[in-house]
Parts: structure tokens; C-alpha cells; sequence
């Protein structure tokens, strides 16, 4: 019986999970300067969990000043720097909208997500197409675990999350933290 019990145990650790996690991200307009102001307008959200070995998206936009166009997920070497796109996401093309998509992660990408390297970007018919220092887009997220969040114009009180303090993304891979 015992022996039953401790083998069921062992079943359910292989089995669960090793990394599950949540994360979420504000898309915000990204860069905003004189040329990108009229052309770059925007917000939405999205959530993603992970099993570690697989990552499902979803979220939505509002407020694009032209359509979207495409969507997709980011791998970059730092949080905060432009990186390369691993995943295309599935889009509305239209000026709001939703995006999401699931996708099988390899130790490379599941490490990235935990350390805050994974970002959203939605392009959209208006961004430029290129950016001296990256990629074009209209909205941008940086994937970090879920926290609780307030509200417009409500301050914040107590403990609260920063992203940049609380993932290791603040350091390059190899770095000691």
C-alpha cells in the first residue's frame, strides 16, 4: 500500500510541471519621437503561461492608428533591447483586436521567458518599416511574471512589482547576479 502511494507520488512529480508560471506585459507604443507620433498610437495587454516547455499567448489591442499587420514574439540577449522574432503571432488586422498563439519552447526560449527576455510586438501599417536600431513596430511588452496591478491614476501602496529588480534580465547570459 505504502509502496502504491510513494509510486503515485513519483508519477505526479515526473509528470507536474517544473516551471509553471504566468506572465503578463502592458503593449505600449514604442519608440515615440517626432517622425513616430502621428503614426504610433496604442495599448493593449496580453497573458501567457508556461509549462516550460510550452507557451501560450493571448491578448488584445485597442487604439492603433492604422491596422495591424502583424504580431510576434521577441527574443532578445537583455530586457529593453530589440532582439530577434521566434514566434508569429495570430493577429486582427484591424485597429483593435486580439492576438494569440501556442507554441512548443526549446531550453534557450523557456530560460529567456523566466529571465524576462521574451517580448510582444505588434507591427501595424503606418510604423516605419526599420529603425536605425531595430525592428519596426507599434506596440511593445516585455513578458514578466504576473503581478497585481492598480488601476489608472491610483498610486500604487505597500510592496509593488518592478520588473527590472525582481527577473534576472537586468544581466547579460553568464553574468553572476
Amino acid at each position: 500500500m505504502i509502496s502504491k502511494s510513494l509510486l503515485a507520488l513519483a508519477i505526479a512529480a515526473i509528470v507536474t510541471p517544473a516551471f509553471a508560471a504566468d506572465y503578463q506585459t502592458n503593449l505600449g507604443p514604442m519608440p515615440l519621437d517626432d517622425e513616430t507620433k502621428l503614426v504610433i498610437g496604442g495599448r493593449g495587454e496580453a497573458t501567457a503561461s508556461s509549462d516550460g516547455k510550452t507557451l501560450t499567448v493571448k491578448g488584445s489591442f485597442h487604439g492603433l492608428l492604422s491596422n495591424a499587420t502583424e504580431a510576434h514574439i521577441f527574443i532578445s540577449p537583455i530586457c529593453g533591447v530589440p532582439g530577434k522574432s521566434i514566434f508569429d503571432l495570430d493577429v486582427t488586422k484591424a485597429t483593435s483586436g486580439v492576438i494569440g498563439g501556442a507554441f512548443k519552447l526549446n531550453g534557450a526560449q523557456a530560460t529567456a521567458l523566466r529571465s524576462g527576455k521574451l517580448y510582444i510586438q505588434i507591427n501595424s501599417e503606418k510604423a516605419p518599416e526599420v529603425y536605425p536600431w531595430g525592428p519596426k513596430g507599434t506596440l511593445w511588452g516585455w513578458l514578466f511574471p504576473a503581478h497585481a496591478t492598480v488601476g489608472a491614476n491610483v498610486p500604487q501602496q505597500d510592496h509593488w512589482f518592478i520588473p527590472q529588480l525582481e527577473t534576472s534580465c537586468a544581466k547579460k547570459d553568464g553574468e553572476n547576479a
